[in-house]
């Protein structure tokens, strides 16, 4: 299978290679089979590419690389849906975004992933976990790539 992204170009992927979010994703309801893509350039980030709107792209991390510490607090029964076989296996990432001239990160509504089932879930963490978490100035992001 092809699509033809605006970032990316055209990608080549398999059926099995799409990651199923049965809800949405905040913002996107009509946006549930992504691809995860990593970026060549920064080892750090990631790339979720929607198949259902190739010019939607979204650019998500670890959370852990920046705030090692944190952790997602919700019931277990949010976590069904993904048929995990156990919790262990779950990966977590959050999605980056510009704001106000710096990069924060959406603590506060991580996405969890079964990647052996091709399953993905956004969930709204318990606690005051942060919606933008800054973790740059633009400015400084900037200068170093520059």
């Amino acid at each position: 299978m092809w699509i033809a992204t605006t970032r990316f170009g055209l990608i080549q992927f398999e059926p099995e290679d799409v990651i199923r979010f049965p809800e949405g994703i905040l913002g996107l309801p009509g946006c549930r089979q992504w691809l995860l893509l990593a970026d060549r350039r920064n080892p750090i980030i990631a790339w979720l590419q929607s198949v259902d709107r190739p010019e939607v792209a979204l650019c998500v991390v670890s959370p852990r690389r920046f705030v090692p510490n944190y952790q997602v607090r919700l019931p277990r029964r949010d976590l069904e849906p993904l048929e995990l076989e156990n919790l262990e296996s779950a990966e977590v990432l959050v999605i980056v975004s510009r704001s106000a001239g710096y990069i924060t990160l959406n603590l506060k509504a991580p996405l969890i992933f079964n990647l052996q089932r091709g399953l993905a879930r956004q969930v709204v963490c318990y606690g005051d976990q942060p919606i933008q978490y800054v973790v740059a100035s633009l400015n400084t992001a900037l200068r170093k790539t520059a």
